[in-house]
């Protein structure tokens, strides 16, 4: 590839000839071939997390500040920008950032600008089993292995994206071709004139606006029915668990402490596990994986009775808990009666404090899949998120994942530019696509592994599963190893 020049089309990494084409005219595409598409750097198409995060990536690393970039997003991004709700509601999108992707937003300059007030960390997990009662306990503050104290940082989805979009505001601008969809992706044609450049490698976009746009390197963030992919002819391989994820913001008992180490608290039942993630203050996201059927059960209560049934998911037999599914309404009083007569399984600091409360609106649901691409590169495209693996939320890994694969995508862009080479090219795209793909593709496996494992009610697979749970709760160091994992290994 001939040298980068910081002339063209100000300053950007658009070579030479390319300029040349958008000044003349000369090249037909087979797009448009009357139309002169307007060229890029990059492209990216999908203004969720992974997508923002790698523009602000980009755009602020002084090796690639002066590429020439585009963000394609369907939505409309100036709701994200402007977002704000009062101090005591929390949206029920929310996810939780691992140390490790704490620091890829401190390198990038986007975590200054999150509102820390709606920010919580923690620092302990209670995990266990709903069917034997085998538990394990993470304390990341009395780990002498583990070189930082928290596990993970549970913000709103909203909160991020209006911290990158304020972030990526703050650099060079770049076109952000908000409320616009990609009409369709093809590739030019051969160059007309030995003088003309050729484009025929590079991904065309027609959008619904009708304007034209060519990349060198087409990044798809654009989640998990990616036209990027589709039009790369990259499958997409998985399955449906059949399971449906609930999602809430409620609020924990009054006498709630607000001075003391946070925790999130899992229970794995049979349907599927159950967590409570904390939130600033007395409050909490819920996330329950549970049947299709039970998910429409759960939205149709009342506030009172959901409440009272997540109580319940939490302190009562899963015998005890398959019948509350059982009955329309009157978990409340059903769950009074049952914790007079029925013993807790769990006592004290091992249960989540009792949630007195929803939040108006925040009840919701959404189908739970696994898919992999079979691959996350092709020339001169590459995939990142949710565009190129979707996991079970057990182990709230979605987001991270994602910010791991921008993270690794952009290094591969720097070193690129670094050495001259082209960035769009199969062999400046392999070591990306190798590294992430096999990461993804383990803690997958994993996951998948893992729901599999705890939807087993009975047999001799509990007593395995159980006796498996307790001796890692027992072994420091294999403890440790899961500790580092689940906290997205050592932070960058």
């Amino acid at each position: 590839m001939r040298p980068i020049s910081t002339k063209a089309l100000g300053a950007s990494y658009v070579c030479p000839s390319c300029s040349r084409c958008l000044r003349y005219g000369k090249r037909s595409y087979a797009t448009a071939a009357s139309a002169t598409p307007e060229l890029f750097d990059v492209v990216c198409v999908g203004g969720g997390p992974a997508g923002l995060s790698l523009l602000t990536a980009l755009r602020s690393s002084p090796i690639t500040s002066s590429l020439k970039l585009a963000l394609v997003e369907a939505q409309d991004l100036s709701k994200s920008s402007s977002w704000s709700l009062p101090p005591d509601v929390y949206s029920h999108r929310a996810s939780s950032l691992t140390p490790s992707s704490k620091a890829f937003l401190e390198h990038i300059g986007a975590w200054a600008d999150l509102d820390h007030s709606r920010l919580q960390p923690y620092q302990r997990m209670q995990v266990w089993d709903g069917v034997s009662g085998a538990r394990i306990s993470f304390d990341w503050e009395q780990s002498p292995k583990i070189s930082h104290t928290t596990v993970a940082y549970m913000t709103e989805n909203a909160n991020l994206l209006r911290a990158l979009l304020t972030r990526l505001s703050s650099l060079s601008p770049i076109p952000i071709l908000d409320k616009t969809s990609v009409s369709s992706i093809s590739f030019g044609s051969a160059p007309g004139t030995s003088s003309a450049p050729d484009l025929s490698s590079w991904p065309h976009l027609t959008l619904s606006n009708s304007k034209i746009i060519a990349s060198r390197l087409l990044v798809g963030a654009d989640g998990i029915n990616s036209s990027v992919r589709s039009a790369a002819a990259i499958p997409s391989r998985g399955w449906d668990y059949d399971r449906h994820g609930v999602v809430a913001t409620v609020k924990l008992g009054t006498n709630f402490p607000l001075n003391l180490p946070r925790t999130a608290y899992q229970r794995f039942l049979p349907t599927g596990p159950i967590a409570l993630l904390p939130l600033p203050g007395p409050y909490a996201t819920l996330v329950w994986s549970t049947f299709p059927s039970h998910a429409a059960h759960l939205k149709s209560l009342s506030t009172t009775d959901l409440a009272s049934i997540i109580n319940a998911a939490f302190r009562l037999s899963t015998v005890d808990i398959a019948y509350m599914h059982t009955i329309p309404s009157g978990q409340a009083s059903e769950l009074d009666w049952r914790l007079q007569h029925t013993p807790s399984l769990l006592e004290g600091s091992q249960i989540p404090h009792s949630v007195i409360s929803i939040q108006p609106d925040s009840v919701a649901s959404f189908p739970l899949r696994l898919r992999h691409a079979d691959a996350y590169t092709a020339s001169r495209i590459a995939l990142v998120g949710d565009a190129a693996h979707t996991i079970h939320p057990l182990a709230g890994q979605g987001l991270n994942m994602g910010l791991s694969d921008v993270e690794a995508l952009v290094h591969n862009i720097e070193d690129s530019v670094r050495y001259g080479r082209d960035i769009g090219v199969g062999k400046a795209l392999e070591r990306y696509g190798a590294d992430r793909y096999a990461a993804n593709n383990r803690l997958l496996g994993v996951v998948d592994k893992l729901h599999k494992l705890y939807s087993v009610g009975s047999g001799p697979l509990v007593g395995l599963r159980s006796w498996g749970l307790e001796a890692v709760d027992k072994v420091g160091f294999i403890k440790d190893f899961f500790m580092k994992q689940a906290a997205g290994g050592a932070p960058r």
